[in-house]
């Protein structure tokens, strides 16, 4: 019975939006309540040297960004949380995707100005292909913005989703007066404070007239006018249709100055899922069995920067994790015992002697995990749904320091089991070719190669369109495309055959050459 009470106080959960839109400044907040930390840092300000808690890689304080999903933990009013900020930046929308693979459900943080924006849109689909629950948090209410009525409209127009608000802003911007919590009837004042929660005042419904005392009589007029209107647009809240991805509750708030935010947690904990069932090629694998299984859905590199330490995030499935027990890695058949299993608080790590379903633990990792990768008790199980896209952006790598050559193997190996990127071989002239989403992705690699490793590196245009992986169940027509094709040929890091082509017209000239050859455009074929 304890087994089951621990998987159901569990939520697990990805933040998601638009570079901007407070993602991480949300993260902080729902910490400090969580009382993981005491003070919130400035995500934004320059001038405090105090960065967000989540953002702890160097290059991410630098720029203000977050690069890299950061996995935090903490408890609340009896549940185990635990939070994924994802990077928004749309460079990085490839881990954000794989990440979504290992949460139960998702918050997705609207600005209140910009509204709904392309990199919501994109996340919003991968949630719908996977039935997610979510939840929409409108930030930044205490600048100038769009009226709430017409976020409403755009966020079920643009997301494709019903939606439900359980909270109601009296004013925005300058005039932003509070917050009505239509989820519990109460009504929260805002004062305008990154520490504190603002003050709560006791109500009994819309109509108390102490709601007229703390707003004024217009304010408390224009709130219940648009609460008449809510309830008579929108359907009664509906917890099934949440769960099942259909509705997505809508909160209002002021990340930056802790408003709004204790009311989503509250409504989140209690109506969030509890870790679910999850798919893999053999079997659906339900939480509540005991024997263990997990995936990796995660690879970063230097966490440690002074120890060179690699560390595997592994998402626990089914039965429960224990430290010093062995386990069977799928792919490699080997044997595995993990001493110093880690919890973690953005960087700061502690060991864990168990896990349950839903918790994200890392494992030190010295070159055994791909991104992917199953450990189970000892039966063979293969979870899908972790692709790797084809890159958008191609490179050549080349050492400008041929000392440190070793360094730079190692620096690439490392980056690029972290899925940030891909590495392709050139087999025509043996050239490496770096391929990735977006532009900041070259500098974000070059930089941390260089502060990581020592490695230093420079990098040549080539003008490529798409990197296809290619396969036939015809031997002699893959060598003879190969052949004919040999100067745009390369091979992953898994040694499979990759088509570089540089332009639209020769791929589809190849297709249309070669109909016995199948081209893929991501590596789950």
């Amino acid at each position: 019975m304890a087994y089951t009470e621990e998987i159901n106080r569990r939520r697990t959960f990805a933040i998601i939006s638009h570079p901007d839109a407070g993602k991480t400044t949300l993260t902080e907040k729902l910490l400090l309540f969580g009382g993981a930390i005491h003070v919130a840092g400035a995500v934004k300000s320059n001038k405090i040297k105090k960065t967000a808690t989540s953002d702890w890689m160097e290059i991410e304080k630098q720029r203000g960004i977050s690069v890299a999903t950061s996995v935090m933990g903490f408890d609340y009013e009896g549940y185990k949380i635990n939070i994924l900020d994802t990077p928004g930046h749309q460079d990085f929308a490839e881990d954000t995707y794989r990440t979504l693979t290992a949460v139960d459900s998702v918050i997705i943080v609207v600005d209140v100005a910009k509204g709904v924006e392309m990199q919501t849109r994109k996340l919003m689909e991968v949630c719908r292909m996977r039935n997610t629950p979510v939840i929409i948090f409108v930030n930044k209410l205490d600048r100038e913005g769009r009226d709430p009525f017409d976020i409403l409209d755009e966020l079920e127009a643009e997301l494709k989703i019903n939606v439900r608000p359980l909270s109601w802003p009296i004013n925005i911007g300058a005039k932003f007066k509070g917050v009505y919590n239509i989820y519990e009837n109460g009504l929260d004042l805002f004062t305008p404070d990154k520490q504190r929660v603002s003050e709560r005042v006791e109500i009994d419904d819309v109509n108390d007239p102490r709601i007229d005392q703390a707003v004024g009589e217009t304010d408390a007029a224009k709130l219940r006018e648009d609460l008449d209107l809510i309830e008579g647009v929108y359907p009664e809240f509906d917890e099934e249709e949440y769960l099942a991805g259909k509705t997505a509750p809508v909160f209002f708030g002021s990340a930056l100055n802790t408003f709004g935010v204790k009311e989503m947690l509250d409504c989140f904990v209690k109506i969030a899922p509890a870790p679910r069932a999850t798919v893999t090629e053999e079997r659906t694998v339900n939480p509540q069995e005991d024997a263990f299984s997990g995936f990796i859905f995660k690879i970063h590199a230097n966490m440690d920067p002074n120890h060179r330490s690699c560390i595997a995030f592994l998402k626990v499935c089914s039965g429960k994790f224990e430290r010093n027990t062995v386990y069977k890695h799928i792919r490699s058949g080997k044997q595995m015992k993990f001493s110093a299993p880690t919890a973690f608080m953005a960087q700061k790590k502690s060991i864990v002697d168990e896990a349950y379903p839903g918790d994200i633990v890392g494992l030190p990792d010295t070159g055994n995990f791909k991104i992917g990768d199953t450990l189970t008790a000892g039966e063979e199980l293969h979870f899908k749904g972790l692709p790797s896209f084809s890159p958008e952006m191609f490179k050549y790598i080349e050492n400008t320091d041929p000392m440190k050559s070793k360094q730079l193997e190692k620096g690439i190996q490392q980056l690029m089991d972290e899925g940030v990127a891909q590495l392709f071989t050139n087999t025509f002239n043996g050239r490496k070719i770096i391929g990735t989403v977006g532009q900041l992705q070259f500098e974000v690699i070059q930089y941390r190669l260089l502060h990581e490793y020592g490695a230093q590196c420079r990098w040549e245009p080539l003008s490529m369109y798409k990197a296809c992986w290619v396969e036939s169940d015809d031997a002699q027509a893959l060598e003879a495309f190969k052949k004919r094709k040999h100067q745009f040929m390369a091979l992953d890091r898994q040694g499979r055959d990759v088509f570089m082509a540089d332009s639209n017209y020769v791929l589809q000239m190849a297709r249309n050459d070669f109909p016995k050859i199948s081209f893929h455009f991501s590596s789950e074929f």
